[in-house]
């Protein structure tokens, strides 16, 4: 194979997709020469078009693909988002090359903080019927405004990603809202014009059940003709299996809830050491709400007599100072739970640092307390949050990193070399009901380690244990429990709401 052609659009991002699948393929064919075909697609042409006012789908891919097909060109290089499960589905000659971080990212101008001190109306940027509807809902809650509604406008916004933040940069608009997964591409491949448009720019990383991604988010898909097989062969050896199986659930999951630039859902597929599923929410093309997840536990038996922590939140502990001295210069700290804001001294921790939290719960408990958080774990653990922290567009290491937790939990992290304060321990309650619920329940779910290790003693030998995956899974795993896991808390409560436990 001497000479290959690879068509993509003229993007920086686009040139930048097409030249990493020129690597895979230079590392099956180290002599070919690969030449790059950069194409301006309909979607790029009509920059003054909101995308709600185009007709049909496939804007970015469809003419990528025609030129293909005439022979101008041996592989298309498309993000996978932008393409339609029809055409995903019409042919085999599809690769999945790479996929960067799913999340959305939410990107203020400088004078934000300002703004939502005076309660002005913050003017958000966005072609996305989804994200106007996901995340201007969660940032209405989630912007720090010391309790107060903050007023949010969404206006149209088009342009390559460059554009969008000189816009933002400009004062255009307040905000606007973008994959991460693009701009952590650019830093990659940055000539200094990102990073100085990103430089003074506050964020918000939104958290993936609350803000779901567009299906394949982040994937790099590449193309050929099936009439082909050549073609089709090479990418072949250029396919991630993982990657692909992952995008095959996710196109396949939103197809039956519409299809195009105007849905206003999203699907992500939440992986872990002990599984994989994918959900799925928002709005289908009927206009009608829904929410669903894939690959949850079976139902339960009709004799399973099921306990959920979830229930007696507030009958497991109460919350004590510890009188430990709170002092870190660690210049990033990640809350584990709200309640440490309860103690003294944990707000002046947070000032000057960068803060992140667990999950959702925590974010906005923060955000009522004027507390700007800069992105969450959604609940799945403090681990995956690590390739995302490392990358170029959030730029975190983990040493740098303290975490506010219980005592418990502080003194395990520390024991593994971590930063960790902890202003208040965990005093079991020992609620005679709730031990009651335990000793007669086949079935629990232990929302966190600590409930187990406290409560544990009341329950039956045979009993069958579930928890979240994340930490709580892997604690119980040390200690010679084998759970049922669900991927998230929230996935979980769809469950036991759906099965009526």
């Amino acid at each position: 194979m001497n000479s290959i052609r690879i068509i993509c659009r003229h993007s920086r991002l686009s040139l930048y997709q097409a030249r990493l699948v020129a690597d895979r393929v230079r590392r099956v064919h180290p002599d070919a020469k690969i030449e790059l075909v950069p194409r301006s697609s309909r979607g790029d042409r009509l920059t003054n078009v909101p995308l709600s006012a185009l007709d049909g789908t496939d804007f970015f891919t469809e003419e990528i693909f025609e030129a293909l097909r005439a022979g101008e060109a041996d592989i298309a290089v498309h993000s996978l988002k932008d393409m339609s499960a029809p055409h995903f589905f019409s042919h085999a000659a599809f690769a999945v090359v790479d996929r960067e971080d799913v999340r959305d990212i939410a990107l203020f101008h400088p004078s934000i903080h300002d703004k939502l001190r005076r309660g002005d109306r913050i003017i958000i940027g966005t072609c996305s019927p989804r994200r106007e509807r996901m995340a201007t809902e969660f940032l209405r809650q989630a912007l720090p405004s010391d309790g107060r509604p903050v007023d949010i406008e969404v206006r149209p916004i088009r342009g390559n990603v460059e554009g969008r933040l000189q816009q933002l940069h400009d004062g255009v608009f307040d905000a606007t809202i973008l994959a991460t997964a693009g701009l952590i591409r650019l830093l990659r491949s940055d000539n200094g014009l990102i990073s100085g448009l990103l430089a003074d720019k506050p964020r918000m990383v939104l958290p993936l059940v609350e803000c779901i991604p567009a299906p394949c988010q982040g994937a790099i898909v590449a193309e050929a003709d099936p009439a082909r097989p050549e073609m089709q062969r090479l990418l072949e050896t250029i396919n991630d299996e993982g990657l692909f199986a992952d995008a095959v659930a996710e196109k396949r999951m939103a197809w039956g809830y519409g299809t195009g630039c105007l849905q206003k859902f999203g699907v992500v597929t939440l992986r872990n050491a002990h599984g994989v599923c994918q959900y799925a929410a928002g709005e289908d093309q009927h206009g009608q709400a829904f929410s669903h997840w894939s690959g949850l536990p079976d139902a339960p038996a009709a004799d399973d007599v099921w306990f959920s922590s979830t229930d007696h939140m507030r009958s497991f502990f109460r919350y004590g100072s510890t009188e430990e001295s709170l002092h870190t210069t660690a210049p990033v700290v990640f809350i584990a739970n709200y309640k440490a804001l309860n103690e003294p001294g944990v707000r002046g921790m947070l000032d000057g640092r960068r803060v992140w939290v667990s999950g959702t719960r925590t974010w906005l408990e923060l955000s009522r307390m004027g507390i700007w958080v800069e992105g969450s774990a959604d609940a799945l653990g403090i681990a995956q949050l690590e390739p995302l922290w490392a990358s170029p567009l959030i730029g975190i290491l983990r040493e740098e990193v303290c975490m506010i937790t219980h005592a418990d939990a502080a003194v395990r992290r520390r024991a593994r070399g971590e930063l960790a304060v902890a202003p208040y321990r965990l005093e079991p309650v020992m609620d005679a009901a709730v031990a009651a619920a335990l000793t007669g329940a086949t079935h629990i779910f232990w929302s966190s380690f600590a409930q187990f290790e406290h409560y544990g003693q009341f329950v039956r030998s045979d009993v069958t244990h579930a928890c979240p995956g994340g930490e709580t899974a892997e604690r119980l795993l040390e200690a010679g429990i084998r759970p049922v896991i669900f991927p998230t808390l929230k996935s979980f409560i769809a469950w036991k709401h759906m099965h009526q436990i």
